[in-house]
């Protein structure tokens, strides 16, 4: 999305119809998008922010929902208790909640979204019995129930084990902004001053923010009232954690891998809390409405979906059906092979899978075996990856049918033996074509449409072990292949900052039908048949299957990996390339078998 864009959403919100709800002697700002008809649902903000920091996601909700954002008291619009000692108490934010959703929702319980601090009361509010029947759904990111967190804290005190003394450690750090919060006076006097100044900036860097994110020009005093949020409730209810505080609707817990307040092991045992419990995670940082809102628009959108169908939300089976649910994964090279167990692998953990291949009918197979195995959604697309006008046809198509790619995987390849003086110029162009300028193409022009989105995503590139081992037979492969793996570090290295990661996937020997389509230089048809039956039965007799390439592809993104060596000639390769180079290259110069 470009800054105009952004802002034009930040002033969509700013247009949004205002209205004021009093509530235990303060009034609340709330604001409404959206048709009234279509069920509700309620965005709560964390600290230090405003309910602009919902902007992004609010606009994306509002096409489907009656969509409702409030300032929690004494940040915003709205006003503050007098006097600020215990006027933040979960109860009185309770009472806040109840008094907005009987405004805008009288008749129909609402659906409940919480980031941060608007997360840590929407535990609250889903846990208490005077809310029960007002809230349909509860969606949480980045804010735990204090009560479960008390309890979390306890158990571990109680029992202690290097593991879990490791993980109080290590949230205890984390923590050091909620120590210093309980000081008196000093956070107001750095908020009002220095810090409330240099925020946006820090925020900026801090959550890789494209220019021209929004900040509440009341920042300053927000933080400085907010502070009594962690004052009046963090000691006492992690002292004395209600023993009842279970869930009453279905919750989705939305979990940012890069979280720096946040440990993940404060979830391990939320499932005890919350019966109908849905786990999601999402690769970015604490304020995920601001940099990831198009993932958490269809997130959400789903979550409720299945909550008024009166159904459990619908969770895929694969390993990384948290991870990759809902997003939206290109696979180049889709009717066979590697690219076709990637887009299952990809399908079974619940993504929107685009299947594409010059061979019409294997990407149309693909697209529809992918929607059996668990894919919500999934296209087929024939296009020949080298073609570069083709390809731009492709990336428009995509981007407005489908939406901008979350995951790329550039797998297309076609194999090429034979001696280099055998090699013909024409041999050069046809593998250069398919295997480097393949990628080149889909890195340009999908790689583009992330970073202009600016929420992420990322790249994998299928290179091969060929591309760090030297080999007389395979000079113009494995150079495309090298190009390849250069072209991802490259290109990893440009698109950090944008948040997107890029892998190369070096497989080894795998068993596909590349080997039937394989291309051997410098002999005649009947003795190229006959290599390339030779080599299809030595894949075979090696029999490692696609699908743990493909499940290398999906650890590949999930652990943003650079270089991904798969088999164990290709790991075992990988080290003699670094370490015993001569050796290789001393190998290189035997004659293979043929």
């Amino acid at each position: 999305m470009s800054e105009g864009e952004q802002m034009r959403r930040v002033v969509a919100l700013e247009g949004a119809r205002e209205r004021r709800v009093r509530a235990d002697g303060v009034e609340l700002s709330v604001a409404e998008l959206g048709d009234p008809g279509p069920p509700t649902v309620v965005l709560l903000h964390g600290y230090p922010d405003s309910k602009e920091v919902w902007s992004e996601v609010a606009v994306r909700l509002a096409e489907h929902y009656h969509v409702v954002l409030y300032d929690v008291r004494g940040h915003g619009g709205s006003t503050a208790p007098r006097p600020l000692r215990g006027g933040f108490t979960l109860e009185k934010l309770t009472d806040d909640f109840l008094a907005v959703v009987d405004a805008v929702s009288p008749d129909r319980p609402v659906h409940l979204v919480g980031h941060d601090w608007g997360s840590v009361q929407g535990w609250e509010f889903v846990t208490v019995g005077r809310t029960e029947g007002r809230i349909a759904s509860f969606t949480s990111m980045s804010g735990p129930s204090l009560d479960h967190l008390g309890h979390w804290i306890k158990r571990r005190v109680k029992r202690p084990t290097p593991r879990r003394i490791g993980q109080l450690l290590g949230q205890g750090a984390r923590s050091w902004y909620v120590y210093l919060l309980h000081t008196p006076v000093l956070p107001e006097l750095a908020w009002r001053g220095p810090l409330g100044k240099q925020w946006p900036g820090l925020l900026q860097r801090g959550e890789k923010l494209p220019p021209g994110h929004y900040t509440a020009p009341s920042l300053p005093t927000d933080a400085a009232h907010g502070a009594w949020l962690y004052r009046d409730n963090v000691r006492a209810r992690l002292t004395r954690p209600r023993d009842d505080a279970y869930a009453h609707v279905p919750v989705q817990l939305i979990t940012p891998l890069g979280d720096a307040f946040l440990s993940e092991r404060l979830n391990d045992e939320l499932a005890l809390w919350a019966p109908q419990l849905t786990r999601r995670t999402v690769s970015a940082r604490h304020w995920v409405p601001l940099t990831r809102p198009d993932q958490l628009a269809a997130w959400i959108t789903e979550f409720v979906t299945a909550t008024e169908g009166g159904r459990p939300a619908p969770m895929a089976t694969g390993k990384y059906a948290d991870r990759f649910g809902g997003q939206l994964v290109l696979v180049t090279g889709a009717a066979g092979g590697i690219g076709r167990a990637t887009a299952f692998a990809f399908a079974e953990s619940g993504a929107r899978v685009v299947a594409i291949d010059r061979d019409t009918e294997g990407a149309a197979r693909t697209a529809e075996l992918a929607r059996l195995i668990g894919a919500p959604e999934a296209w087929a697309e024939t296009v020949d990856v080298s073609d570069e006008q083709a390809m731009e046809k492709l990336a428009a198509k995509v981007a407005t049918e489908y939406g901008v790619v979350d995951v790329l995987v550039n797998n297309a390849g076609i194999g090429l033996s034979g001696s280099f003086l055998d090699t013909t110029a024409e041999d050069w162009r046809k593998v250069l074509d398919v295997n480097l300028w393949g990628v080149i193409h889909g890195c340009r022009l999908f790689g583009k449409q992330m970073a202009e989105r600016g929420q992420g995503g990322h790249i994998v590139n299928t290179a091969s072990a060929a591309a760090y081992l030297p080999s007389r037979t395979l000079p113009a492969y494995s150079t495309s292949k090298a190009a390849v793996l250069m072209l991802s570090e490259c290109l990893r290295a440009e698109l950090a900052g944008k948040g997107i990661g890029v892998s190369a996937i070096c497989p080894g020997i795998v068993n596909t039908n590349i080997t039937s389509t394989a291309r051997f230089a410098g002999v005649d048809a009947e003795e190229e048949k006959r290599r390339r039956q030779k080599t299809a039965r030595l894949y075979r007799l090696r029999n490692y299957p696609p699908e743990k390439v493909a499940d290398a592809v999906l650890r590949a993104v999930v652990r943003n990996q650079a270089v991904v060596p798969v088999t164990p000639e290709a790991r075992g390769g990988r080290l003699m390339s670094r370490f015993t180079p001569r050796a290789l290259r001393a190998l290189a110069r035997l004659e293979p078998p043929l």
